[in-house]
């Protein structure tokens, strides 16, 4: 029961659509340029920088307010498993971000929500989020690439970190370690899935670069 509350916090979170509000404020549907996706990266090619950090800030914070929230709630009570209810509220608030209801669940890619939920579920894996999504996107420009290395950076530093007993992590069961490797890789198979052309035009040669401040095509 406690697992399905965190992931309605998250879902609630998540559904704040960063991008579709600011589009309408700028008098336009996110959803109807670009790529069609209602995330950092098409703000980023259809209205700019400026508001395309507006839209990645956002994405951020409301998953990183959704765990801290959680953990605020829950960590007396379930101090063992906070990690585990951490990545649980994390996973509602991406899937708050990729299928809202009141937007016919088309929303975005969950990927600066999951930003957001590395920031907040613990500090060691801030350097890894850094290193890993800038380097990849400086050397290649591809999002789509430098979003789904990081995943995988993740979900095997989580492995790492958990079978080593480091951090928190030694508090935790091998079963409740498990279960939070489970749901990790569950979000990573979400995150591919819900890239799934991108790899396609990536394999084709055919996926479109992005640069922060240089004019993108759309």
């Amino acid at each position: 029961m406690i697992r399905l509350i965190c992931i309605l916090i998250g879902y609630l979170f998540g559904m704040i659509q960063t991008a579709y509000f600011y589009g309408k404020m700028k008098g336009i549907d996110i959803r109807k340029y670009g790529s069609g996706n209602a995330g950092t990266t098409n703000t980023l090619r259809v209205l700019g920088p400026e508001a395309g950090f507006i839209v990645l800030a956002g994405d951020m914070i409301k998953c990183v307010i959704a765990v801290w929230l959680v953990s605020a709630i829950f960590k007396g009570s379930y101090g063992n498993e906070i990690y585990l209810l951490k990545i649980y509220t994390a996973f509602g608030a991406i899937l708050g971000h990729d299928f809202p209801f009141y937007m016919n669940f088309k929303g975005g890619k969950g990927i600066a929500a999951t930003c957001g939920f590395m920031i907040a579920f613990h500090w060691t894996f801030i350097p890894m989020f850094l290193i890993v999504f800038l380097v990849i996107f400086n050397l290649t420009h591809y999002v789509s690439v430098g979003s789904l290395s990081l995943y995988v950076g993740f979900v095997l530093m989580l492995i790492f970190e958990g079978q080593k007993g480091l951090f928190g992590f030694h508090t935790m069961s091998q079963i409740q370690l498990f279960e939070t490797y489970s749901i990790a890789i569950i979000m990573t198979l979400l995150a591919f899935w819900k890239h799934r052309s991108n790899i396609v035009k990536l394999i084709n040669k055919e996926e479109r670069k992005t640069y922060i401040f240089k004019k993108n095509k759309l």
